[in-house]
């Protein structure tokens, strides 16, 4: 059941100003961009890289307050009141290929000055199952790269989704741009 606009439950879970579609509002978002800090990027991240959601569970992210939530087909929002999510005005975060995230553990092998390690890890990143391998192989032989690793990964994934925020115009082109000066990827040993 709605109540004025709003999806039933979305109170209960802190979405105010949620409300059903207009066909109007179908012609996309058209509000006012948000600072990059009222974004967790870290949540962003997780749905950008979550590889198990397609038509069960969505990440959305409220573009009028930088809130994410988690849909899902049987509870909706608030987990207990399917809600047709194309009726939210809620943004899908929808994840990246692996592909893309495969490409940081290319790229940051490219960059490791021990030739051995460079052999061994871009022995492990072929084929199926290069992500297991990949963390098997640093965790295992290269410890010390890890916190490298770590940080270039993550480095990269919260560019990501500064790029998906702009890409959804949730953010400016200054934020972003000022973001990624400020993020570059770390040094790699």
């Amino acid at each position: 059941m709605f109540t004025d606009g709003e999806p039933a439950g979305a109170a209960a879970v802190g979405l105010t100003g949620v409300r059903i579609r207009s066909d109007a509002d179908r012609m996309g978002w058209s509000g006012a961009v948000l600072e990059i800090d009222q974004f967790d990027l870290d949540e962003i991240v997780f749905a950008l890289s979550d590889q198990n959601v397609y038509d069960e569970h969505l990440h959305l992210i409220n573009p009028e307050t930088g809130e994410i939530v988690l849909w899902t087909r049987e509870g909706g929002i608030d987990g207990e009141t399917p809600v047709d999510v194309d009726d939210l005005d809620l943004v899908a975060i929808r994840p990246l290929p692996s592909y893309v995230w495969y490409e940081d553990m290319a790229d940051f092998t490219d960059l490791v000055s021990d030739d051995q390690a460079v052999r061994r890890l871009a022995r492990a990143i072929n084929g199926r199952g290069a992500f297991r391998r990949f963390k098997d192989e640093l965790n295992e032989e290269y410890p010390h790269l890890l916190p490298a690793w770590y940080a270039f990964r993550d480095a990269r994934a919260a560019r990501r989704a500064v790029e998906w925020l702009l890409d959804e115009s949730l953010i400016s082109h200054d934020a972003a741009d000022r973001f990624r000066a400020e993020h570059p990827d770390p040094s790699v040993p």
